[in-house]
């Protein structure tokens, strides 16, 4: 496989990915797709960066398994984005990639923005949505990330009203990306996706999620709690924007 300018440019978003999930607790995916398909098409990131996120959210799970709420993972987590994953999967394989990804941006623009408006108008505490609402919003986030792998936007905008310990939402989010994008590393070797060049540009992402991982780490340790939301929610939009004019 040819190391040429595209590739070490991919590298590169990959490290800055990695380090914004090991910070946050989710991102690697909507950053490493948003950028890297600046550089190369979508079909082939998706199917070598998938494989090394998953080893970033075990670390991250196994070492912070004391923070993980399997309860809300489970039970309001899994089970609507298990319901809506199918779909996305379909519409990846089915639908135009543009369209689809415009979509996705409004809506995270959208989220992302009512509940930055929600901060900056209250300093109530942050109460969990109606379960319908939750669970609506939790299904379309199983879509996205069956057809992208990045359904991260949704699950934040509503597991961040239920986990507002950063520590358990860093955990919890590390816990459920393992789970899903074993599934979904599976739909891509099912689809025939995963090529000879796939686990060589795999093994190139590995310094990345090793860098990754030692800066995002010591973000995370000196982000307060409050600071963490904001940038949470303002990270969100800035990806919103640059998926609807990409």
């Amino acid at each position: 496989m040819e190391v040429d300018a595209a590739t070490i440019a991919l590298v590169l978003f990959v490290l800055l990915a990695f380090t914004v999930e090991a910070a946050l607790g989710f991102g690697a995916t909507l950053v490493s797709v948003t950028l890297g398909a600046l550089v190369t098409p979508v079909e082939r990131i998706l199917p070598a960066f998938i494989p090394i996120n998953m080893l970033l959210s075990l670390r991250l799970t196994a070492a912070n398994r004391q923070h993980v709420r399997w309860r809300i993972l489970f039970r309001r987590i899994m089970l609507p984005m298990a319901c809506g994953m199918p779909l996305g999967i379909f519409a990846f394989a089915t639908f135009d990639a543009d369209l689809l990804v415009r979509i996705f941006g409004g809506c995270v623009l959208a989220l992302a923005s009512a509940e930055i408006v929600r901060m900056l108008r209250a300093r109530a505490a942050v109460k969990p949505f109606p379960p319908p609402l939750a669970f609506g919003l939790l299904v379309l986030a199983g879509v996205m990330h069956g057809a992208f792998g990045t359904g991260g936007p949704m699950v934040v905008y509503v597991s961040g009203r239920v986990l507002p310990d950063k520590s358990e939402f860093r955990a919890t989010l590390s816990a459920l990306w393992l789970l899903l994008n074993i599934v979904l590393f599976a739909s891509h070797i099912i689809a025939g996706r995963v090529t000879r060049e796939t686990p060589l540009l795999s093994l190139l992402l590995v310094p990345a999620l090793v860098g990754g991982l030692y800066f995002g780490n010591l973000l995370h340790d000196r982000i307060p709690a409050e600071a963490f939301r904001r940038v949470v929610f303002v990270m969100l939009a800035l990806v919103g924007v640059v998926l609807l004019v990409r």
